[in-house]
């Protein structure tokens, strides 16, 4: 009777086991795909961000651009002259701040990609090592069933002493 008492509870330890290790396999997972989650939100927001201020750029050049041609229409043809290239000089700074603005959203862009790549490292890390737990814990639930019920080899149990058993 001993021997179904023990048989049960080395089944239900092994039932308790699984359990917890599917409720922390399952949890892992989760915080996995939060951090998934909010690292593609991160990206996107970055990526609006960066959207908004070119157009509020464009058009704050394309107001600055229309001001000086209104302003330099009823002058004399050297006043046009010297007008002109201060308006070219004007799109040229415009147009470089454009691509500034473009060239920090790609960097912010890039910045966000590798923040995500990190959190992806780090939650694999984290799957890996609890992976690797949880198959050390079940290899020591596998002994301990094994010691109990004295099938454990003398290569597995180290303690075990070897007794000459009778016909």
């Amino acid at each position: 009777m001993a021997s179904h008492e023990q048989s049960y509870r080395a089944g239900e330890t092994k039932g308790q086991t699984e359990a917890k290790v599917g409720q922390a396999m399952e949890g892992m997972k989760d915080k996995a795909q939060e951090a998934k989650d909010r690292t593609s939100e991160m990206a996107h927001s970055a990526k609006g961000t960066a959207h908004e201020k070119t157009g509020a750029a464009k058009d704050e050049t394309s107001d600055a651009a229309q001001a000086t041609k209104d302003k330099t229409s009823g002058a004399a043809q050297a006043t046009k002259d010297k007008t002109a290239g201060a308006a070219q000089a004007t799109k040229e700074k415009a147009s470089g701040a454009a691509q500034a603005t473009k060239d920090k959203a790609s960097e912010m862009v890039e910045s966000a990609k590798e923040t995500a790549q990190a959190g992806q490292e780090k939650t694999g890390s984290i799957l890996s090592k609890t992976g690797e737990q949880v198959k050390s814990m079940a290899q020591g639930a596998a002994d301990a069933v094994k010691h109990t019920f004295g099938m454990a080899d003398t290569a597995e149990d180290p303690h075990a002493t070897k007794t000459p058993r009778e016909p």
